[in-house]
């Protein structure tokens, strides 16, 4: 086997165990405590990813390859009418909050004091952000979004509305189901189109 692909494979059993002592035990867990479940010093943990803040952000980065929301964003995006789009981008994400929520919802509550955790959450939501912005500036020019309406607007919209946060408070605070969560998040943002 080569160094590089020798190299990978332990990057990848890193962020699997990273993953799962995160989503067990919060975000804040140290470098040591997840180098010695993968049977490593925590200086290898640097040479691979080169701080925690660097694990931290290949960690939810490969979340999002792993479960191909990227993927699942360009499929929506190949529907015909605005409504169509934005429904099914909403389906897909708000099929992805689920799987990522353990660990997010710990690096949203870290995001305050931590700056690494902070960053990583932030990389995330950035690029989902811009891509909302992206998707809503076409229904803009087709003028397929609720007058008055800016794009950089709806965009915000979306991102808030279907937000972990809002999921997490759905699902866990007020006790819906996934399928009622869902719908009610699709309800309030197909309210921003024509």
């Amino acid at each position: 086997m080569s160094n590089f692909k020798k190299s990978e494979r332990t990057r990848q059993e890193i962020l699997d165990t990273a993953w799962k002592l995160i989503a067990d035990e919060g975000a804040d867990i140290s470098l040591s405590k997840i180098a010695n479940a993968v049977g490593m010093t925590r200086q290898s943990i640097y040479v691979h990813f080169g701080s925690r803040g660097g694990l931290l952000i290949a960690l939810v980065r490969r979340t999002d390859e792993r479960e191909k929301i990227w993927e699942a964003f360009e499929i929506a995006l190949g529907h015909a009418t605005a409504p169509e789009k934005l429904e099914a981008l909403m389906r897909a994400w708000l099929d992805f909050v689920p799987k990522i929520l353990p660990v997010a919802r710990d690096l949203i509550r870290l995001r305050s004091k931590d700056e690494e955790a902070g960053n990583a959450w932030s990389d995330r939501m950035e690029e989902l952000r811009s891509f909302y912005q992206d998707v809503m500036t076409q229904f803009e020019k087709n003028a397929a979004l609720s007058p008055g309406l800016s794009a950089e607007k709806a965009a915000h919209f979306i991102w808030a509305t279907s937000s972990v946060q809002m999921w997490d408070l759905y699902t866990r605070d007020c006790g819906w189901n996934a399928e009622e969560t869902t719908a009610h998040i699709l309800r309030q943002t197909l309210s921003i189109l024509r």
